[in-house]
């Protein structure tokens, strides 16, 4: 499984709006929603504050993974998003997060939800890779940098 069969330009948002983790997380599920991955919003809510309300999910160098199951999902989902002005996400070190790629799968998928977050955190420790995706101006742009890499 690759992280770019997950996502297009319409699960992709450069440019996040958001000021704090919840905001963020309310962006993208609506992203998810409009590009017709998820029907049930309100269930994608609240599996994705439950999972924050155990422990942030703002793993540190500007980056948050936000994740859950529900039952209303087919299959693996997941969104990215970048902010350059940053989110205040509780993330463990502190700062700012910058890059957030928020994923969603059924509640009796394991396999494909865990090696998608594998995947983002290695795309994330790749020379180079934050910084570019950071300055992407288009969604093509920053898909194109993950095909790059993957």
């Amino acid at each position: 499984m690759r992280l770019r069969d997950l996502l297009d330009e319409a699960s992709v948002k450069v440019g996040l709006e958001s000021l704090d983790k919840e905001e963020c997380i309310e962006e993208l599920v609506d992203v998810l929603v409009r590009a017709g991955r998820i029907a049930d919003r309100a269930g994608a809510l609240k599996t994705l504050r439950e999972r924050e309300a155990m422990a942030t999910t703002g793993i540190g160098k500007g980056v948050a993974l936000p994740h859950g199951k529900h039952d209303s999902i087919p299959k693996l989902v997941a969104a990215i998003g970048t902010s350059r002005e940053g989110i205040e996400f509780d993330a463990i070190d502190g700062e700012p997060v910058h890059m957030v790629a928020l994923l969603l799968a059924s509640s009796d998928q394991t396999g494909p939800h865990l090696r998608a977050m594998v995947e983002i955190a290695r795309l994330v420790q790749i020379p180079g890779f934050y910084r570019k995706a950071l300055e992407a101006s288009t969604p093509a742009e920053l898909l194109g940098l993950i095909d790059a890499e993957e």
